[in-house]
């Protein structure tokens, strides 16, 4: 029988840390409940001494979760271990993770401790952590580049102090795969008390190779693996989930363990994901990419139809690319849409939740004749988005022309104030958002606007995502819309909400 691989999802936290991927907690939530229903085993649902709004959210998720295990971050600090253990403490399966850094680099320049007070401040955090739960997982930060002698001696107090779960990063993307596998071989081996804790891998994608070095660290005895849906993450990214579990699911010819993951949830969690950070997913990203199981080339198209796998090694369908499909329309009642939505993962909090969010659903299959569930998991972003606005868009007219100016005219509710403005400039997009910003009193700077079509067809809703930064605050905003230029509106509000909240987050590294 194969052995179990323990799969740690980090979206909720390392996945977060992408500049502009914050999420609310209702969103957090969200996620998290479509991780649980792939059968998730660890989730890492945030850094709770981050903010009052992480440890919230933390908390939420430590109460809604109920089969997977729910994770906070803390650093080596007594008020970081007591601020997790507090959010964590009404899970059904509580862990911490606790870290600190033990590379030289980060010690003598970050830390500024010696290696001996590292060793001292990881065991005194690894004991406190067992006042709350003896779930307790230690990270010995950039252990790809610590010298592997004190990782064996820090190692092996933390173990000692309680620690059941050894995490070891490579928090820079540094490592090579054959060279990560060996440290992770060498630690096992060394260390006296190495059969009382589980070994994991916590890789980052710098050099594109953080899947390639989890899975060597798989096959050199780590049994569990952290990663995110889609590879969300700081810099260049974390490993991928859904490259992993099915990796070694259609190699099993060489990896003689497996996970408990459903992967039929996979497409419908990275669509979740993708929504609510805005993080759009390439065409050609392995698994969930929209040209991951399409074939262009004749001799290609010619094989597959003869036998699918003499060009396919996996079953599209067993990731979730059957439902992609028509599945509602205008005259779709209210109970098949709330249905097909917790198909998705999405549940409401409250009868006026959904009705507001169904309201909306009507309004789009007056505009648009083919409902897909990626349009529903976009308008149900939106809608829970909305909730939380302090300002919101009530009228947009743009006017265009071959050869003049654009004009826009914009009516906003601004803490339940009416304001409208116009402006006119060169494109009908820039005119909106300078309209919107002359009723406001902040000047972010845009820094990213992308628009990608959610579904097929020119009625397809548009998705706008912007990305502003504003007193050294960089946020993501998404809007949605059959009309592009209104998606635009939208994601622009979206994002000056997210700024205007003025949330402070403090970041692990720091």
């Amino acid at each position: 029988m194969s052995e179990k691989l323990i799969i740690f999802d980090t979206t909720l936290r390392d996945g977060e840390q992408s500049p502009g991927a914050s999420m609310t907690k209702d969103e957090k939530v969200r996620i998290a409940k479509i991780l649980e229903k792939m059968r998730v085993d660890v989730i890492e649902a945030g850094f709770a001494i981050a903010s009052p709004g992480d440890f919230e959210a933390v908390k939420a998720v430590a109460e809604a979760i109920k089969d997977s295990t729910v994770c906070s971050l803390a650093r080596a600090l007594d008020k970081d271990i007591d601020r997790a253990g507090e959010a964590i403490k009404n899970a059904n399966s509580g862990r911490i993770h606790t870290f600190i850094a033990t590379s030289d680099i980060h010690m003598k320049m970050k830390l500024k401790m010696t290696p001996d007070e590292v060793l001292t401040q990881a065991i005194h955090s690894v004991k406190r952590a067992t006042k709350y739960t003896n779930d307790i997982e230690f990270s010995p930060e950039d252990a790809g580049r610590s010298d592997i002698d004190f990782l064996c001696r820090i190692i092996e107090a933390a173990i000692d102090a309680g620690a059941t779960t050894i995490n070891i990063p490579d928090t820079v993307g540094y490592n090579i795969p054959h060279q990560f596998g060996e440290t992770i071989r060498q630690l096992i081996e060394r260390i006296p008390n190495s059969d009382k804790a589980i070994f994991s891998a916590h890789c980052h994608n710098d050099l594109g190779l953080a899947v390639s070095n989890s899975l060597s660290a798989a096959l050199n005895g780590a049994r569990q693996i952290e990663c995110t849906i889609n590879g969300l993450g700081e810099r260049a990214g974390n490993t991928s989930l859904e490259e992993v579990v099915m990796a070694i699911r259609t190699r099993q010819d060489v990896f003689n363990f497996d996970t408990n993951i459903n992967a039929e949830h996979i497409l419908a969690a990275s669509r979740l994901v993708s929504s609510i950070t805005g993080f759009v997913v390439q065409p050609n990203k392995a698994i969930v990419g929209a040209n991951a199981f399409a074939h262009e080339a004749g001799i290609h198209q010619d094989g597959v139809l003869k036998h699918r796998e003499t060009y396919e090694i996996m079953c599209a369908e067993d990731v979730g690319w059957n439902s992609n499909k028509l599945v509602l329309g205008k005259h779709s009642g209210r109970n098949a849409f709330k249905a097909r939505l917790g198909e998705l993962g999405v549940e409401f909090d409250s009868e006026a939740t959904l009705n507001d969010a169904f309201a909306k659903f009507k309004d789009l299959a007056d505009k648009k004749h083919d409902i897909f569930d990626e349009d529903l998991q976009a308008l149900v972003t939106e809608t829970q988005t909305e909730a939380t606005e302090v300002i919101r868009l009530l009228s947009l007219k743009v006017c265009t022309e071959t050869g003049e100016e654009n004009t826009a005219e914009v009516s906003l509710s601004i803490n339940g104030e009416e304001k409208s403005a116009s402006a006119k400039t060169s494109g009908a997009v820039d005119a909106t958002f300078h309209a919107i910003l002359s009723m406001v009193n902040i000047e972010p700077t845009l820094q990213l606007y992308s628009v990608t079509n959610v579904t097929q067809g020119t009625d397809a809703l548009g998705e706008v995502n912007v990305r502003l930064e504003h007193e050294g605050k960089i946020v993501n905003g998404q809007g949605v819309d059959t009309d592009i230029i209104t998606s635009s509106a939208k994601a622009y509000i979206h994002a000056l909400n997210k700024v205007m909240a003025h949330v402070e987050r403090a970041h692990p590294q720091v």
